[in-house]
């Protein structure tokens, strides 16, 4: 059986949440998504919840207009498989596999 990590971002006093259901902590500087996108390429994969793959889908596409060294975050998230576990999402995009129903029988 493969090895679980579970990872997210959160401030140094604990906050996770944002009143408007949005993200309220700022983008990670250079050096912190380095560390991501270093950590992202020695995964077997990714599994997601609706709302943050849809904000995760952001990386389907090129954004050329992001700072130099942010782009190589996205050629490496889109060769990753990921699983999105969804009762309601319909869409998923390339690369994706979606989890529906019984989450422990998938």
């Amino acid at each position: 059986m493969a090895k679980l990590v579970f990872g997210m971002m959160q401030s140094l006093d604990g906050y996770v949440d944002h009143a408007t259901g949005g993200l309220a902590l700022p983008p990670p500087g250079l050096a912190l998504h380095d560390h991501f996108t270093a950590h992202l390429g020695g995964v077997a994969g990714l599994l997601y919840g609706r709302r943050m793959y849809e904000v995760m889908r952001f990386w389907d596409e090129d954004h050329p207009e992001l700072d130099p060294g942010y782009g190589d975050f996205a050629p490496v998230w889109r060769a990753q498989p990921k699983w999105v576990a969804s009762r309601t999402l319909k869409d998923i995009g390339p690369n994706a596999t979606l989890a529906t129903g019984d989450i422990e029988a998938f």
